[in-house]
């Protein structure tokens, strides 16, 4: 009896008041902010001319943006509970597409992008379908994919143009337009910066709100977390994974696009790796591999420190 009244005077556990410092700590993203604030510490004190300035802010962020965009997509589908192998080689085919269309049959880079966004949609679709039929590993039915998306990034692009690289997207109709949304360049207090960073900040923002202010959001978390006991909660996590898929297809057509218009040109060998950086991003920015855990700005401040050692070495 004595035991149980002291059991009821403690309380239960789960009900108890966190401290602030343990409710921070609790964050995915809070060990991906500190290690980057020691690596720009640590790049501050070697390099601190290059480094502390407007203009080294504006390379870090350049060399981070398009690899946070797709750091942030994955992520997603990381916390979804499934991986993307096929995510960095899409990046070139997208491009491919796009340059591609335009530079052979004279049409407007909005509508071959749109060509090319609707092929991302549909190989991304294809890939959540596949997963959820079979009960394949995600990791063996995007391996399939990159392997065929990359074989066809060669084969098709040797037989239109006869070379591996497609020139000329900047003599394509619509490119000045399409240039100055997607990735041209800015200046701000001295510095160059490019409208891709507004891009990825917005991306991140909104990914973030998806996650933690809707009910989307919720079956993400719940789909990764265990999709058995979510399907028996009414959560639809077969339509949530193949949008998942979906939402990094797309993600990679729209930074294939900004390379395209920033490069003006695409090369068949474009992205291929890749993929293994934005998962490590993501991972570094507090997602689990198992899935069910992780944040988009996680996923953002991961690329950010590719980006500052990028930077870092060459400084």
């Amino acid at each position: 009896m004595a035991s149980e009244k002291a059991g009821a005077g403690q309380g239960d556990e789960r009900m108890a008041e966190l401290g602030f410092f343990r409710k921070l700590f609790r964050r995915p993203e809070v060990g991906a902010l500190i290690g980057a604030i020691v690596v720009w510490t640590f790049f501050a004190v070697l390099t601190p001319g290059n480094w502390v300035s407007v203009t080294g802010l504006a390379r870090i962020l350049d060399s981070s943006s398009t690899l946070g965009i797709m750091a942030v997509a994955v992520a997603l589908l990381m916390i979804g509970g499934e991986f993307d192998l096929s995510a960095g080689v899409m990046t070139g085919t997208t491009a491919l597409i796009t340059g591609m269309l335009g530079t052979q049959l004279g049409w407007s880079i909005w509508v071959t992008m749109l060509v090319a966004l609707i092929f991302a949609l549909v190989v991304g679709y294809l890939n959540g379908l596949m997963l959820v039929k079979t009960g394949l590993p995600s990791f063996i039915v995007t391996l399939s994919s990159f392997f065929i998306l990359r074989g066809a990034n060669v084969g098709v692009t040797r037989l239109v143009v006869n070379q591996v690289r497609v020139a000329g997207i900047d003599k394509v109709p619509g490119f000045a337009a399409a240039r100055l949304l997607f990735n041209t360049e800015f200046h701000l207090f001295g510095a160059e910066f490019r409208t891709v960073t507004i891009w990825w900040i917005i991306i991140t923002l909104i990914a973030s709100w998806l996650l933690l202010r809707t009910k989307y959001g919720n079956w993400i978390f719940a789909t990764g977390g265990d999709a058995d006991a979510a399907r028996s909660q009414g959560v639809p996590a077969q339509r949530v994974k193949i949008a998942l898929f979906m939402t990094t297809a797309t993600a990679a057509w729209l930074v294939g696009t900004m390379n395209d218009v920033r490069l003006r040109s695409a090369v068949a060998s474009q992205g291929i790796g890749n993929e293994f950086i934005f998962i490590i991003a993501a991972a570094i920015g507090g997602c689990l591999l198992e899935g069910g855990y992780g944040s988009a700005i996680g996923a953002s401040i991961g690329a950010l420190l590719f980006g500052m050692v990028r930077v870092g070495i060459t400084f």
